[in-house]
């Protein structure tokens, strides 16, 4: 699912002022480069790299992430990949930290299946709009409730300890449907409707001082920078 106006896009009004001394941390979530080595398989988090041969993407996320961000991957390659090639087109930030609970979710023994695959496995499959409800737990994996859970972990330990700063996470598919869950306090199935983009910025604002609470402002989901520098 891809929102409109105000979630796809910046909209060109000032968001309202906030009361004096508020905190705002910034969250520019950016999903990693298009994985194509492993025939259109589950990877979960098999460590697998990614395609940055698009220079006009990178080009393009270069001139719209801020720069003086604290960045952040996951610990799989292609998060470290896809961050190296936006420093490549530009935006040169500090070493990244590497931040394990930010890794897609760990599909245990579907890592490596096709989608026919899997559902042969599972014989019958409840409606869902991802691989399984949001609750299943593969064997030797976990459920994407799970991932939930850990990203929130992350989200609260980079709120301490950069509070008010741009932080730009190269994150995954999965890490990001979980950050809109947390920020928009979403049921965990109603989370895997969205459709996260590879190199789309979804930016989530979090207003206020630790602990995570209700004060998320959400500016954009999936928005695509190198559009507008065509």
């Amino acid at each position: 699912m891809i929102l409109e106006n105000q979630l796809n896009q910046e909209t060109t009004d000032d968001p309202p002022a906030l009361p004096s001394g508020t905190l705002e941390t910034r969250f520019w979530w950016v999903r990693h480069a298009p994985v194509r080595v492993n025939g259109a398989r589950i990877y979960g988090q098999l460590d697998l790299d990614c395609d940055c041969s698009s220079d006009q993407v990178f080009v393009g996320l270069s001139k719209y992430l801020p720069e003086g961000s604290v960045w952040v991957t996951s610990n799989l390659r292609r998060t470290h990949q896809t961050a190296a090639a936006i420093a490549r087109a530009g935006l040169m930030g500090p070493a990244a930290i590497v931040e394990p609970a930010f890794s897609e979710q760990h599909l245990g023994s579907w890592q490596g299946l096709t989608r026919q695959e899997i559902v042969h496995l599972r014989k019958s499959c409840p409606h869902s709009v991802w691989l399984a409800p949001a609750a299943e737990r593969p064997e030797g994996g976990e459920s994407f409730e799970d991932l939930i859970s850990r990203v929130r972990e992350g989200i609260l330990r980079l709120t301490t300890v950069h509070p008010g700063r741009d932080i730009v996470v190269v994150a995954h598919a999965g890490t990001i449907r979980a950050a809109l869950a947390i920020a928009l306090e979403l049921p965990s199935e109603a989370a895997l409707s969205f459709q996260v983009e590879n190199c789309a910025v979804t930016r989530l604002d979090y207003l206020g001082s630790p602990p995570l609470g209700h004060k998320w402002r959400i500016s954009c989901v999936n928005h695509r920078p190198w559009a507008e520098f065509v």
